[in-house]
Parts: C-alpha cells; sequence; structure tokens
C-alpha cells in the first residue's frame, strides 16, 4: 500500500477506520521527504514531533476517542506561519541568526491550533520566497524550489515549497500564504488544488505579515474535497484577528457533492486576451463546453478594470510591505549587525542590508516612495480608488453569474532563472489572480491537465472565483470541474 499517494481525506478515514496507523503515514512521507530532499521544498523536517503527535493519534483511537477530522494527515506548513517550536524564518536571512540559528516560534498561529486539534500530524516547514515576495519561489535564503514535474522549472511562488510538498507526495496537504496569487499560482504550475479564502475567512494571527489588507492563509491538497476538509477546520472567527468574519464556516465539504446543473459561469474577456499561452487557452475552453453539457450555463462577462490589478496590488502591497517590515531592525527582531563605534541608523542599515534580499529591498523601496510625503496621494491614494473599481467590477459581475471561470496562470512553468533579471515579467505571472486578491473574494486553482511546452509535459491550472464568503460555491463548483477534467 503506497500511503503517500493518499489524499488527505482518505488518509483520515482509514486512520479512523484502522487500516493503517498514523505513525506508518508519517512514517511513509518522512521517507519520501528525504527521498525528495533534493527539490528544496522543505526547510525543516519536524521528525521527531510528527512521530509523536502521530503516535498520540493511534492511543487515542486505541481508545477508543475521536482522533479527529484529520486525524493522521501530514502536513507541510509555509515557513511564514507560526508553528511552536519550529523554525519560521520566511525563507529570510534576516531571522537566521549567524547563519544557522533560525527564529524559533514561540506559539502557534491559530490555524495551526485548529489543525491540530482535529489530529493532523505537522509534518514540515516548507520553503518559499523570501517573505512571500516573489512568483518563482526562487528569492529564499534556503536557495530555489524545483518543479517536480520538470527540475529545471520553477513551482511559482511565493509558496513553491508546499506546491510541491503535495505534488510530490512529500506531504498529503499544506499551508500556504496568497497575497496576490500565491497559492493558487504554484498550484496551477505544479498540478495540485490551492485555495484562497475570502479575505476574513481565516485567521491571520500567526502568519508573518506581508500586506495586511491582502493576506489570507490558505490550503493545498490532492483534490478539491480534501482542501475543502482542510479549509472548514481552519475558517471562522479569531478574537486575536480583528478582521476576521463572524460569519458562520460553511459546509465546505459536503459543497463538494452537490450538482453542477443551473450553476451559472462567467468568462471575462480580459483574461482571453494578449499574453495567455494558446494552449492553457484550448483547455479552458474544453472544461466550458464540458460544463454546458453537464448542464450548466456559461456566459461572455467583462471586468473593465483588470487592466489596472497588477499596478494597483504593487502600489497596496509594497507600501504595506514597507509598514510591516519596520519591525525587522536588528533591535526588536531579526538579524543584527552591530558596528564598531557605530549608531543606531548604522545598525539598521546594516542589519537591514545584510538581512533582507534584493526582492525584498526593491519592495520596500518603491513601498516607502509611494507612502513618501507628496507622493502619497498620487499613488498609494489613487491605487485604493481603483482597488475599489476592481471590487465593484466583480460585485456587477456575481450578480449575473455564481461563479467565475478564468486561467489561472497565463503560462505554464517557465524555466528556473527566466525571469530573475526582470522583476516586471516575474510580476506579470500573477496577472490573473490579483485582481481577484484586491477584491477580497474567494478563489481556487483546480488542475486542468497537461500541456506540451517545448517537448515537456506541464501541469496547468484553472481558477475559479466565487463572492466574499461564498466558499460552499466555489466548492461546489470546483469539485464539479476536476470531475469534469477527468473525463477529458
Amino acid at each position: 500500500m503506497n500511503l503517500t499517494k493518499k489524499s488527505s481525506v482518505e488518509i483520515a478515514t482509514g486512520v479512523a477506520a484502522g487500516e493503517f496507523s498514523a505513525r506508518a503515514v508519517t512514517e511513509a512521507f518522512l521517507e519520501q521527504s528525504d527521498k525528495k530532499a533534493h527539490l528544496g521544498a522543505l526547510t525543516f523536517l519536524a521528525r521527531d514531533d510528527a512521530l509523536a503527535a502521530a503516535d498520540e493519534v493511534d492511543i487515542r483511537l486505541s481508545r477508543g476517542q475521536p482522533a479527529g477530522k484529520l486525524a493522521g494527515v501530514p502536513l507541510a506548513i509555509k515557513d511564514a506561519i507560526c508553528t511552536l517550536g519550529l523554525p519560521t524564518t520566511c525563507g529570510s536571512k534576516m531571522l537566521i541568526q549567524d547563519g544557522n540559528k533560525p527564529w524559533l516560534a514561540p506559539y502557534d498561529a491559530t490555524v495551526i491550533q485548529r489543525l491540530k486539534a482535529e489530529g493532523a500530524i505537522i509534518l514540515s516547514k516548507a520553503n518559499m520566497d523570501e517573505f512571500a515576495m516573489g512568483s518563482s519561489s526562487e528569492t529564499s535564503a534556503y536557495g530555489p524550489v524545483k518543479n517536480p514535474w520538470a527540475e529545471d522549472r520553477v513551482p511559482g511562488g511565493s509558496s513553491g515549497g508546499s506546491a510541491v510538498a503535495v505534488a510530490a507526495e512529500l506531504a498529503s496537504g499544506a499551508l500556504g500564504s496568497d497575497t496576490g496569487g500565491s497559492i493558487r499560482q504554484p498550484a496551477a504550475l505544479c498540478g495540485v488544488v490551492g485555495v484562497k479564502p475570502s479575505y476574513g475567512r481565516v485567521s491571520r494571527y500567526g502568519l508573518i505579515a506581508f500586506a495586511s489588507s491582502l493576506d489570507q492563509v490558505g490550503p493545498f491538497a490532492k483534490d478539491v474535497r480534501s482542501a475543502a476538509r482542510l479549509l472548514e477546520v481552519m475558517a471562522g472567527d479569531d478574537q486575536r484577528d480583528s478582521t476576521t468574519s463572524a460569519a458562520p464556516v460553511g459546509a465546505y465539504e459536503s459543497a463538494c457533492e452537490k450538482s453542477l446543473s443551473g450553476m451559472r459561469f462567467g468568462l471575462p474577456d480580459e483574461y482571453f486576451g494578449e499574453g495567455l499561452d494558446p494552449k492553457i487557452a484550448t483547455r479552458v475552453e474544453q472544461i466550458v463546453e464540458n460544463l454546458r453539457r453537464a448542464g450548466s450555463t456559461v456566459e461572455r462577462i467583462s471586468l473593465p478594470h483588470t487592466h489596472y490589478g497588477v499596478a494597483t496590488y504593487y502600489v497596496l502591497a509594497t507600501a504595506e510591505a514597507s509598514s510591516n517590515l519596520l519591525r525587522f531592525d536588528g533591535v526588536r527582531y531579526g538579524l543584527r549587525r552591530e558596528v564598531p563605534g557605530g549608531d543606531l541608523a548604522d545598525l539598521y542599515n546594516n542589519s537591514r542590508t545584510a538581512g533582507f534580499g534584493a526582492e525584498v529591498k526593491r519592495r520596500i523601496l518603491l513601498g516607502t516612495f509611494v507612502l513618501s510625503a507628496g507622493y502619497y496621494d498620487a499613488y498609494y491614494g489613487k491605487a485604493q480608488k481603483v482597488r475599489t473599481l476592481i471590487r465593484r467590477d466583480f460585485d456587477a459581475a456575481f450578480s449575473k453569474v455564481d461563479a467565475i471561470l478564468t486561467p489561472t496562470s497565463p503560462t505554464p512553468a517557465f524555466k528556473l532563472g527566466e525571469r530573475t533579471s526582470d522583476p516586471l515579467s516575474m510580476y506579470l505571472a500573477d496577472v490573473y489572480t490579483l485582481p481577484a486578491s484586491l477584491a477580497g473574494i474567494a478563489g481556487i486553482s483546480v488542475p486542468a491537465g497537461t500541456v506540451n511546452d517545448a517537448g515537456v509535459e506541464l501541469p496547468v491550472g484553472v481558477q475559479i472565483l466565487a463572492p466574499t464568503l461564498g466558499e460552499e460555491t466555489l466548492f461546489r463548483a470546483a469539485a464539479c470541474v476536476e470531475r469534469l477534467v477527468a473525463e477529458l
């Protein structure tokens, strides 16, 4: 029995039924993680803690006690999410003192607490773009992450390590964070399911912030139903995060069993123009045809302010990053580089110069500029107004359709190093995911098969978007699309 090929739901069901033990599952994924270490997907393997947690699940089951909805499910956790006693470094030298002493989180993030309470096993920490700033997982202090489909290709970012952990069977599921597409884009490029919840649906307590009005924690999984179960456990109000919604958490897993009949899908014209790989466009068209045959309606819609999404995002996100990363100064947090005879300004300068990588510095500088006196209204203030227009576009669309269908990424995985010297080209990798983040709506990337790119078969994804707090609609549509893709 190959346990690493099972989905999270299959593992939890099998462990609860006594078909195999949580320890056997954990050992299988640890062995696979060792075999695939060269992919660079993991920054830390919590071997002893994971085995102890698995034994506890098995003991509870042996006593006839409930082990939880995620009993024995091994998870990889993005290195930006605090996990008690484990390294949490955001892939940055700034949180690795003296080159080999990573910062150890003194508490669990709310999402980690909730997952543990349902029997999940925290197996590892996953590599990422430094401070979640990137679309390729190449900027980490630990080195780049490789795509398991083709090791000379990127896995997407910034949650590339989490996506690879699921795709390469290093973990049954994983957590990432999505600020502008950092879950959905790597999910598409690695052929797994990735969910960006509505803003406020999942607590951000314990997530090291990049852009606080955009960041959301979400799951990766092998299939839609497993992602739904993970999110159902994670979601909900949290008194430690004032941005969370008090609205009840829906029955996401049950929604996966509902019929597609009668659902209305919208295809936005702006997502099918210049820059989209024709092979991906063809794949989406095939899915659309199957949707119609299954009883849903599909109509063309317009999201006219989509064109401004990239510019708006890189003003707002960098401004918030500039503010959030002020705490990493060598005094309160982070790497400390003192200068003999130097003053406080020298300490700040030397610590940040040594601790931050080039992409993080670029975004801090850009964010500081757009917030500076004389430029605030021209850039930050205007970007906030455009963000409102983007949100209104989605509101208008959802008055006509239940869900929106788009490609997740305009291209399959590109080669390692191909875009590192061209920041604008890298930023455009998220052109289809950024607007939903700005609007705060729910989104998911579902595997849509593979396309041939320069002689290599690479996975692509289809993105489904639903209204804010419309996760039940999202999972209903996603599960149906997943079944239709299997028929292609």
